[in-house]
């Protein structure tokens, strides 16, 4: 019975530790203090989560839920509220509750010890102005792997964008720094410069290695920017960001692998119950939905498609791979509406890991993405539940989305196997794609999936020259969805010609590109 008795009491000890429950209010932070005053009143029905379950709060603002030794708490802000920022624009939106910190055999520090769990954890909101209409800038992976690399994205990238207005928040599509998380600290001073909330994703470069287990693979991140896994609303919105990274890989413990844990996917299901089916649903990740060999689990973006099938307008967005497509995600994908789930990998600002030759106004590199696409970052405008994604070119005007490839000079009457051709950066196959010459008529190019001429060639410049180029040689091409070729038309006369290109987008947007070719004897 002694025994019984024992093991009863060790068995009712453990569930008690398990069950410890966090209260706390959201209230409306009057004097942004970030104190809760007798004044200030909690703000009813906002949802608070640990990181699987959500809970809303009731009328005077209380909210419970459980919590381990190793949750973070955050708030899920209301379109009509504002959340504080720190020094750097970070948005302060959680209460990080680990009383013994993180294991400190990590070869990069972690979240230090947070002692007991306070009383209550509050969370003050700035009373703000819910506006349908308003414009998000997005990065794709900044990843500078020294301070060199930072310093490209500072002058690069950040400076053109420095005390923008206009725009309500931002955020980074992940490999925030390349496998250095030291970097971090520097880097939001740099982001910081840009003048507004700026949020966080984290990416495969971003863990800590040293983790055994994928729950602990985010700890720097953690303390730098708080949960990986997050929700918040905006104008009509509702945005959900993601860590969709595995690591280790569970298949055989070495690398990394796209999808979610279960406690994520539980999340994502808790929260949109919170959610009307009427809102935009906005997803940012770090690795791409769609296939790169086998670089998604399929069970994991199945489940993901299922949640979201409630909510017929829904976007994604990654980065990651350094170039950009579009995809799209239907009822055979498990996505069950009639119009498909866009999913947009975009371009990023280091581009192709900060290669090629040097600026020489700016002293960065050209960093031209595989794909032949310029680095860079997207806008994307919002009103009501309908979105626009604009590319911006880094350190090029906005007007250039098309790049065109001609032969210099084509020998007049001779057969050729060349071609024109133009890359669409933020182009789908199903996009009309038209050529003229010399003010001709406007005729059709074919979308093809290969290789940009124009980076093969900025790429075998560095194999065919004499002298080592400064800066660092462009990646391999990879094979792109985004390029059109039509035929070299016979019979040009001898003579300076112009090609024309007209694309049209997916939001009925119309660009223009245009490049001088000669016809010789």
């Amino acid at each position: 019975m002694k025994k019984i008795s024992i093991a009863f009491y060790a068995f009712f000890l453990l569930n008690t530790l398990q069950a410890q429950t966090v209260t706390g209010f959201v209230f409306e932070d009057l004097n942004q203090n970030g104190k809760k005053e007798r004044r200030e009143p909690g703000i009813p029905g906002v949802a608070v989560s640990n990181g699987e379950m959500v809970v809303l709060t009731d009328d005077a603002g209380k909210y419970e839920l459980p919590v381990s030794e190793d949750d973070v708490i955050f708030v899920i802000k209301p379109s009509e509220f504002d959340v504080p920022v720190d020094d750097n624009n970070l948005p302060q939106f959680f209460y990080i509750h680990k009383p013994q910190g993180s294991p400190v055999s990590y070869q990069f520090k972690g979240v230090s010890p947070t002692g007991s769990l306070p009383k209550s954890v509050d969370f003050g909101l700035f009373p703000g102005v819910k506006q349908s209409k308003f414009s998000a800038l997005i990065f794709g992976d900044p990843q500078p792997y020294n301070m060199d690399q930072l310093d490209y994205f500072d002058k690069g990238v950040v400076s053109e964008v420095e005390g923008i207005e206009g725009i309500d928040f931002g955020i980074s599509l992940g490999d925030i720094v390349g496998d250095d998380p030291d970097l971090f600290k520097p880097y939001a001073k740099v982001i910081g410069k840009i003048g507004v909330p700026w949020y966080s994703v984290m990416g495969n470069h971003d863990m800590n290695f040293d983790a055994q287990e994928d729950r602990l693979s985010d700890e720097s991140f953690t303390a730098n920017f708080g949960p990986a896994t997050y929700a918040f609303n905006h104008g009509e919105a509702h945005f959900i960001v993601l860590e969709n990274i595995l690591y280790p890989d569970p298949r055989d413990g070495q690398g990394y692998w796209g999808g979610f844990r279960p406690d994520q996917l539980k999340f994502i299901e808790n929260d949109l119950k919170t959610v009307s089916n009427d809102k935009l649903i906005v997803l940012f990740m770090h690795i791409p939905l769609f296939e790169e060999g086998d670089s998604f689990r399929d069970a994991d973006r199945e489940k993901l498609l299922e949640l979201l099938s409630d909510f017929p307008n829904t976007v994604s967005l990654s980065a990651h791979t350094h170039y950009m497509k579009q995809t799209f995600f239907g009822k055979e994908d498990g996505y069950m509406q009639e119009k498909p789930h866009h999913h947009f990998n975009i371009g990023t600002p280091s581009g192709d890991w900060y290669s090629g030759e040097m600026d020489e106004e700016l002293a960065v590199p050209t960093s031209t993405m595989r794909d032949g696409s310029p680095n860079g970052y997207v806008f994307m405008d919002f009103d009501g539940v309908s979105y626009v994604a604009r590319y911006k070119p880094a350190r090029r005007s906005a007007d250039y989305q098309i790049e065109i490839f001609t032969p210099k000079a084509i020998k007049q009457g001779a057969r050729t196997s060349a071609g024109f051709y133009a890359n669409f950066f933020t182009g789908t196959k199903n996009d009309d794609v038209k050529f003229r010459i010399n003010d001709g008529e406007w005729k059709k190019m074919n979308n093809i999936e290969d290789y940009d001429p124009s980076y093969l060639v900025e790429m075998f410049r560095w194999d065919t020259s004499e002298t080592p180029l400064e800066g660092r040689r462009p990646s391999n091409p990879v094979r792109t969805d985004h390029l059109w070729r039509t035929a070299i038309p016979a019979g040009l006369p001898v003579g300076e010609h112009t090609l024309e290109v007209m694309a049209e987008d997916m939001y009925g947007n119309t660009h223009y590109a245009s490049k001088k070719f000669r016809v010789v004897d």
